[in-house]
């Protein structure tokens, strides 16, 4: 038997085809740009790979941003070293705001612990604009499991042997789990892949009994009936699965781990040009248009002022180092 996933490379290509359809050039006046936003050429630096949905969203921020300013604006994916190259080259560039990084929540917030000798320090090398978009992660099982709820996970956990499967040690999918071990005290292996794709073959071949995944991932299959969604690792439920519990609604305690995607620059990037970058950011993200594609994406559009973009940095930074420690997790 063979399955569609959601983020295969026609797919994925099809997907960004459909989203970037450039709209009608308008004058820098008409758009009423500030005084201070980059009026030179662009980059947004995307630490992965073309075709899923972070580089749909830099790229549409890239297209409002040059048809506000007239000038070229382009998505540099700059992948590899568990985006750190993207990373360090945002760090490098010139801090006058034409070279921003577009880059998901566990770069910042686990990478720092995780990995040693980086060349970079988030709180030290980059200046947060705003948070850009979540999108929700939950906990999902073979209908050959027999596994229906997360009290039956828990249950099937206590008795013996079970395992689980994440994109890749030290991916935020993979501490959401070892978060809820700690939780709860159950243990299952952990078995890394490379990506999504693959865990899921071998959730439905019977060689994990779990998988964490992210919702735009998984949310073709949940419709297919080829997986069973068990629980949200968020806060609040997904309209896209209204039926689907959280993991606090499952009885596991107040668990939030959200993916999220946000926008950063250089720290010594003016401040009025910073100021500059968030308003434009946030009038782009407010446009329904935008949502539209995005939400075509499995994905929320979340603006956050950047005191308190910084202030999640933090937090989850914090969470992520305590669950690295304490569960002894090492990079491969």
């Amino acid at each position: 038997m063979t399955h569609a996933y959601p983020l295969t490379r026609r797919a994925a290509l099809a997907t960004l085809a459909s989203a970037l359809v450039v709209p009608p050039r308008r004058s820098w006046a008409q758009l009423s740009v500030p005084a201070d936003f980059p009026r030179h050429p662009m980059t947004l630096i995307v630490p992965l790979s073309a075709g899923g949905p972070l580089d749909v969203l830099g790229r549409l921020l890239a297209q409002d941003y040059q048809a506000r300013s007239g000038q070229p604006a382009t998505v540099d994916n700059r992948t590899g070293g568990a985006g750190n190259i993207g990373i360090d080259a945002v760090r490098r560039a010139a801090p006058d705001g034409t070279t921003l990084l577009v880059i998901p929540a566990g770069n910042l917030t686990i990478n720092p612990t995780l990995m040693r000798n980086l060349s970079f320090d988030v709180e030290r090398d980059f200046a947060p604009i705003t948070l850009l978009a979540t999108t929700p992660n939950l906990l999902v099982t073979s209908p050959k499991s027999g596994i229906t709820s997360v009290a039956g996970m828990i249950a099937k956990a206590k008795q013996g042997a079970m395992s689980y499967g994440s994109p890749g040690v030290g991916s935020q999918l993979h501490l959401a789990v070892e978060l809820l071990k700690q939780r709860t005290g159950i243990e299952m292996t952990h078995v890394p892949y490379r990506g999504t794709p693959p865990a899921l073959n071998d959730l439905l071949g019977g060689h994990i009994d779990i998988l964490v995944s992210n919702l735009p991932v998984a949310l073709p299959v949940i419709k297919a009936g080829t997986v069973v969604p068990l629980a949200l690792t968020t806060a609040e439920r997904s309209p896209l699965l209204p039926d689907v519990p959280t993991l606090g609604e499952a009885g596991v305690g107040d668990i939030d781990v959200t993916s999220w995607y946000g926008l950063l620059a250089p720290r010594a990037t003016p401040q009025p040009v910073l100021d500059a970058i968030f308003t434009v950011t946030s009038e782009v993200l407010k446009s329904p248009a935008l949502q539209e594609k995005l939400d075509a994406q499995g994905l929320a559009v979340t603006i956050e002022a950047p005191d308190v973009f910084a202030a999640r940095i933090r937090r989850e930074t914090a969470i992520w180092a305590d669950i690295i420690v304490k569960r002894n997790i090492q990079a491969n």
